[in-house]
């Protein structure tokens, strides 16, 4: 046997049945030692899954038919069997008439099936296959390729070993169906139909729905709603880590991509290649001296031999393949964009039955309608429908594990139980009639308490029951609609009509009758609006009241939250409420922060308390205050603390003080203390925030400031502080402030607010509700 006749793989096997046989101690190196390592060996999974034989039942065969071979005591080399070798000779002969230089594993195979060993013949039995078939399945399998070279069958099988078929996956139920996003699908669509540079690439911001819209196109070609060109085309995703893991030698992995490359070239058309996070491609595999995976693709790109649909984010896109022109201009660039709330309910309404047959519950709309809305809203460092989705799902799963559990109510009858049964356990030794009269007392509680505790939870085994009847028939639905679009597609119109008008009408009568909330349930199996809102709040640290309680309401008692807590300032709290409600009722710019204002006064007078009170009334927590002092911005190159370092500087990977709270806590006061101390570069970084509302850090994310409140105060003027003519005070302080800030920066503020000095009155006042509270304290 000449090994060196043989590809890679073959070697391998041998050299692994060599292997086996010398730990089994088997004189010689049989038949079974071969068909072991050859069913243990990843490269022939497609062939057995041609020849529908389950790769685990072959394998526990021939382990029971290894155990029948003799074994010889001693540490001897095994040798060839005459069954072997009169294998190889059959290999041989077929290699030889295939035009191979080199002998492959399934050629291998044959020459085995050709010898009539008595394994083969128990095999041909057992699993019901011929060397015809293997000879059909190897066929396919090849594609025409020759081994020509050691490594070529390492090549054979690249898509299934490296990819799987979404088209495949539509049909047999795997990927939800797609709702929405025709235009984008639709202009998947034309690319794909032109005759050169037909590769689009699907560029978005993470969770938008770029592999949505491939799958869209998936389920399009199933239906056959796709032009000429385009029908039964295979739609393969090609998974990259597959591809990358284990490649340890260097070219192996430019091997298996042309092998992959190969394949799709061989299929003239038919195949579709689809590869998420395109950008990994640029600089894979490259070493010293060697081209990255980008360059092989290149040539077929522009031929238009390869169909190709690419996805990746907008930063990818620009740090990767907008550097290397040459691959950009081979694709065609498709922008796809976050969806709006109205289309996110839109989303999330198709996919309600999916996500109610999955977890056995029931979604109300107003769930769904909560979902996009609170999602949108508060959880704004991700993106639509992705977060929305998110929520529907950690809802549904949150409600099913508790219908799952034992109800509280039963869990602390329970517990009540076990209680006074071991209390029971220590009054039965005791000889007093104290004693004996609470054992009696304790016994007729427990007897109660048991009847109840098995009403309880034979109520609850029957809800329960009934809800998992409730999911059983909606999977029942569910797998139901998927074998009528299949029949559809199959032109099998008789099985159609009877799933159309039959089967899907009683299921869903079925489920109707069966799906009743009573208002006494045990088991409560509904997702609603304040589930959503316990999720969003579990994720943002937002108080569940706040988010359900209307905005509008709180914003029409601001002016009466902030008097109760600061006193002697009605006309500050006044111009703090206006404006605060006019953005609120959106008067002012939308992209504008809430409010802002500067808050000029002596100290002690109340400026902090009302920031405290605006963060308590408009967001539940008087904790939600970003505070900076801006004595510490003095020095020109302390301002890019506020954004962060530069790349290079130390501090980088930290970020900046300021975009970095605000970017955890978007909903919150932002005070700047002193701001008349601060370099006058602090001042061009508060224009941007001041203006639009949002500003970068120096990582480039774009941190949000819409949902914040600014707050400024300042010393300035505190020498007019107690002046007795209020009105010459107030023109004191703003003659100040414009002396000191440039114009543009006064304009973008809302208010500038002067304090009053706190007369003694209002000192009284303020000392009795302090003492209040210390008396509250010392009770």
């Amino acid at each position: 046997m000449n090994i060196e006749q043989m590809t890679e793989i073959l070697q391998n096997i041998i050299m692994q049945a060599v292997q086996l046989a010398q730990e089994k101690q088997s004189p010689d190196i049989k038949p079974e030692h071969i068909l072991y390592a050859m069913v243990n060996d990843d490269s022939l999974e497609g062939i057995w899954q041609r020849l529908h034989i389950s790769q685990e039942e072959l394998r526990s065969f021939i382990e029971q038919a290894l155990t029948r071979i003799p074994t010889v005591s001693g540490s001897t080399q095994p040798q060839l069997s005459n069954d072997v070798m009169q294998a190889y000779n059959h290999a041989l002969k077929r290699m030889q008439k295939q035009n191979d230089s080199y002998m492959s594993t399934v050629t291998f195979l044959l020459g085995l099936f050709d010898s009539k060993a008595t394994i083969i013949e128990q095999i041909k039995q057992q699993f019901h296959i011929t060397t015809s078939d293997i000879e059909k399945a190897e066929e396919e399998r090849r594609g025409g390729m020759t081994m020509d070279e050691k490594t070529n069958e390492s090549q054979l099988d690249a898509l299934s070993k490296y990819g799987h078929d979404l088209v495949k996956e539509v049909k047999d139920g795997k990927i939800d169906p797609v709702i929405g996003r025709d235009e984008e699908i639709r202009r998947v669509i034309e690319i794909l139909s032109r005759k050169t540079k037909n590769n689009p690439v699907l560029i978005g911001e993470p969770g938008v729905g770029k592999t949505a819209i491939v799958e869209g196109l998936a389920w399009r070609i199933m239906q056959g709603d796709v032009p000429l060109g385009l029908k039964d085309k295979k739609l393969i995703e090609l998974d990259m880590g597959a591809l990358i893991a284990g490649a340890k030698y260097r070219g192996e992995f430019e091997e298996r991509l042309k092998g992959v490359l190969k394949q799709v070239q061989q299929a003239d058309g038919g195949i579709i290649l689809f590869i998420d996070e395109i950008h990994n491609l640029v600089g894979a595999g490259k070493t010293e001296g060697s081209m990255d995976a980008a360059n092989l693709l290149k040539p077929m790109l522009a031929r238009g031999e390869l169909k190709c649909i690419g996805a990746t984010t907008f930063d990818e896109y620009r740090k990767y393949i907008e550097k290397d022109r040459a691959l950009e201009r081979r694709f065609q660039k498709i922008m796809v964009q976050e969806p709006s709330v109205e289309d996110t309910i839109s989303i999330l309404r198709g996919l309600k039955d999916r996500f109610e047959s999955h977890h056995g519950v029931r979604i109300k709309d107003e769930a769904i309608i909560a979902a996009a809305t609170l999602s949108n809203r508060y959880i704004t460092d991700r993106f639509l429908p992705d977060k929305a989705i998110d929520l529907i799902d950690e809802a549904c799963a949150t409600i099913r594990v508790e219908m799952d559990s034992m109800p509280a109510e039963l869990d602390e009858l329970s517990r009540r139980i076990m209680t006074l049964q071991i209390e029971e356990t220590s009054l039965k030794e005791e000889t007093d009639s104290k004693a004996k009269d609470r054992l009696e007392e304790i016994r007729k509680e427990l007897a109660d308490l048991k009847e109840e505790q098995t009403a309880k939870l034979s109520k609850w085994q029957a809800e329960k029951s009934e809800a998992d009847e409730i999911k059983n028939y909606k999977e029942e639905l569910e797998k139901a609609k998927l074998a009528l679009t299949q029949a559809e597609n199959a032109a099998n119109y008789e099985t159609a009509a009877k799933l159309k008008y039959e089967t899907i009408p009683n299921l869903a009568k079925k489920i109707n009758e069966a799906d009743v909330e009573k208002a006494d349930a045990m088991v409560h199996q509904v997702v609603d609006e304040d589930m959503i809102a316990k999720i969003v709040s579990q994720w943002t640290h937002i108080e569940v009241s706040r988010l359900m309680s209307t905005e509008r309401q709180k914003i029409l008692h601001l002016p009466e939250a902030l008097s109760k807590r600061v006193m002697g300032q009605p006309d500050a709290l006044r111009l703090v409420s206006d404006a605060i409600m006019r953005s609120k009722a959106n008067i002012q710019d939308e992209n504008r922060p809430l409010g802002s204002f500067m808050f000029l006064g002596p100290t002690g007078v109340g400026k902090t308390e009302v920031a405290k009170a605006l963060a308590q009334q408009l967001f539940d927590d008087e904790s939600k205050i970003v505070r900076i002092d801006m004595s510490e911005y003095m020095e020109k190159f302390s301002v890019s603390r506020l954004v962060g370092a530069p790349p290079g500087y130390v501090g980088y990977e930290e970020g900046g003080q300021l975009t970095e709270a605000v970017r955890r806590s978007p909903y919150s006061i932002v005070l700047l203390d002193e701001i008349e101390k601060a370099h006058p570069d602090v001042f061009n970084i508060l224009l941007q925030i001041l203006d639009d509302g949002r500003i970068t850090d120096s990582k480039g994310v774009t941190v949000d400031f819409t949902n914040t409140i600014i707050i400024m105060t300042s010393n300035l003027g505190s020498q007019y502080a107690f002046d007795d003519d209020p009105e010459h005070r107030e023109e004191h302080y703003m003659s100040e402030v414009h002396k000191f800030f440039k114009p543009e920066f006064i304009n973008r503020i809302d208010e500038i607010i002067v304090f009053n000095a706190l007369g003694n009155d209002v000192l009284a006042q303020i000392a009795e509700k302090f003492l209040a509270q210390l008396r509250n304290r010392l009770k």
